[in-house]
């Protein structure tokens, strides 16, 4: 006897959707990133285990593993982003342990934000950000080459004028 399959709430997550990936490049910003905060927190740690309490000197291996798990699992995090741009609205998905699926439709996105750090220029990429009047529907793309953010963000406004066009 066949048992009726739930409706999956993350669909169109995996196969009905032509995924777009963010850049692999995206992992050396985030492990450049990870990097530097762990040696500014265990260099905290140290010197305030020198000078105060050998406690603190736990905190500093403490973080040295949380940074090392960290790093472990950050490539497939970064694998976990992907986008996709439909007809009436655009799809960004992320997550290894909880999953999150955004659709932000077109015609909500107010303005489209492209950002870029220091290390991220550094590495020819942009993070894309679509802002909406419920700050909770906000979406961000990130890792994206430079010519992806910059088409992806003149794809997104001219689909923002012609949505808000028709209203």
């Amino acid at each position: 006897m066949n048992t009726p399959v739930a409706p999956d709430p993350l669909r169109p997550w995996p196969d009905t959707v032509a995924w777009r990936p963010i850049s692999p490049r995206y992992f050396l910003v985030r492990l450049a990133a990870l990097g530097v905060s762990v040696l500014v927190l265990t260099v905290a740690c140290l010197v305030t285990g020198l000078l105060w309490s050998a406690w603190f000197l736990l905190g500093a291996a403490a973080v040295l593993v949380a940074g090392a798990l960290r790093a472990v699992f950050l490539r497939r995090s970064i694998r976990a982003w992907g986008y996709a741009e439909r007809a009436e609205d655009l799809l960004v998905r992320h997550g290894l342990l909880i999953r999150r699926l955004s659709i932000v439709p077109y015609a909500r996105m107010q303005f489209v934000d492209v950002t870029a750090g220091p290390i991220e220029r550094a590495a020819g990429l942009a993070t894309v950000t679509l802002h909406t009047a419920a700050a909770a529907s906000d979406a961000i793309v990130p890792g994206l080459e430079a010519a992806e953010a910059t088409r992806l963000r003149d794809r997104l406004a001219a689909l923002g004028e012609i949505r808000e066009e028709g209203l």
